[in-house]
């Protein structure tokens, strides 16, 4: 098992820790954040164990479009798409970047300042 199998989000695809999952399918899983940065705060995660946005190779290519495609749909679905949405991927522990598998901030249903959004 890689260290990336057992972070949180590994524990959640498995179905070893409970979560609000709002998006699934063979490759992605997003569930709502335990800790919103914003009154829509969705998480979409590879199911492919990748540590961060810098670990990710070019045959990673494909899943990263899935992700931000599955953020994009997610928004326009669920009807905030219109309004404005923020897409943040944090990479590293300096950038905020607390838990060490691939993920995606989908936030909305605000007016959203600043940059934010930690994990």
């Amino acid at each position: 098992m890689s260290d990336s199998d057992t972070t949180l989000f590994g524990k959640i695809i498995r179905r070893e820790t409970p979560a609000d999952i709002v998006f699934e399918d063979d490759d992605l899983i997003a569930f709502r954040d335990i800790a919103p940065s914003a009154p829509v705060h969705v998480l979409f995660v590879p199911k492919t164990p990748i540590a961060s946005l810098d670990a990710a190779r070019p045959e990673h290519a494909a899943l990263l479009g899935r992700l931000m495609l599955a953020a994009a749909d997610y928004a326009r679905r669920e009807g905030f798409a219109r309004d404005g949405y923020r897409v943040v991927v944090n990479s590293g522990r300096d950038a905020g970047q607390t838990v060490f598998q691939l993920h995606l901030h989908l936030l909305a249903g605000a007016a959203l300042g600043g940059f934010g959004a930690r994990h």
